[in-house]
């Protein structure tokens, strides 16, 4: 089970902890890059890991956010509705197909840069992107809206049990574009109460799968958890253009090693 920690490993929990804290956009795509990149870990046991350890953080997050209110959980059961179905068939196909297959490890990484690459260009373009699509969507009937919002969730679900990507930047774009409405402050919080079961059960998939290292995930999690603290305080301070725009070229580059 949970090993010594590693203190490289936590060290880099840390890092991708405070970013999140800072950014508020998921781990997933800081995360997963940096274990397949940089230490070399298995592209399925990197995104497994990940997404048991992006349950664990984001768990604390929805606390916080229920505590406050934040959160809209119809919305959240909306999209969990398309959401859960899709994890649990990208898992039964990835089970069947095989792990080890080289087509699958290809996937993955394909899928992960191009969740890299979308979530890159979400950061920059969100204003434009809200701006020029959201009138398209004004005056929609709600049972369309509701619908739309389960096929968001189907579409994370398969995105977030491939690559681990897809339920931040992502997912809070297209429910701003989907509840124009609603107050950005419950736009994040249902997008985060979202990927909690989302993450889990993509993550429980991933671990009876035998692609989950939790000697790695301990080691995340102890400097992750102080990561976040620091790094949530420390959004106020800082410059969100800047940090938005240093992000996206991060996960650019990182999207562009992982197709090489």
């Amino acid at each position: 089970m949970f090993s010594a920690i590693d203190p490289l490993y936590a060290l880099s929990g840390f890092a991708v902890g405070a970013l999140v804290g800072m950014t508020g956009v998921g781990g997933g795509s800081l995360m997963t890059p940096l274990l397949i990149l940089l230490f070399g870990i298995h592209p399925a046991t990197a995104v497994g890991t990940d997404l048991l350890y992006a349950s664990a953080t984001k768990t604390a997050g929805t606390a916080m956010h229920g505590y406050s209110r934040t959160v809209d959980w119809q919305v959240v059961g909306r999209l969990a509705l398309g959401s859960i179905p899709m994890t649990v068939l990208t898992l039964a196909v990835l089970s069947q197909v095989g792990t080890e297959n080289a087509a699958v490890n290809k996937l993955i990484t394909s899928v992960l840069s191009i969740a890299l690459f979308a979530t890159a260009a979400v950061l920059i373009f969100r204003k434009k992107i809200i701006a020029r699509y959201a009138h398209l969507l004004e005056g929609v009937a709600p049972k369309k809206t509701h619908s739309m919002t389960i096929a968001m969730g189907a579409i994370l679900g398969v995105l977030v049990s491939i690559s681990s990507v897809g339920a931040g930047a992502i997912g809070v774009t297209a429910l701003i574009l989907l509840y124009p409405c609603l107050p950005m402050a419950r736009v994040v919080g249902s997008d985060i109460a979202h990927a909690v079961p989302l993450t889990l059960i993509a993550g429980l998939g991933h671990w009876i799968l035998g692609l989950t290292d939790l000697g790695l995930l301990g080691s995340l999690l102890v400097g992750s958890i102080p990561g976040i603290v620091i790094g949530s305080y420390a959004a106020p301070r800082m410059p969100d253009t800047a940090l938005r725009y240093l992000l996206a070229a991060t996960l650019v580059l990182v999207g562009g090693r992982l197709v090489l």
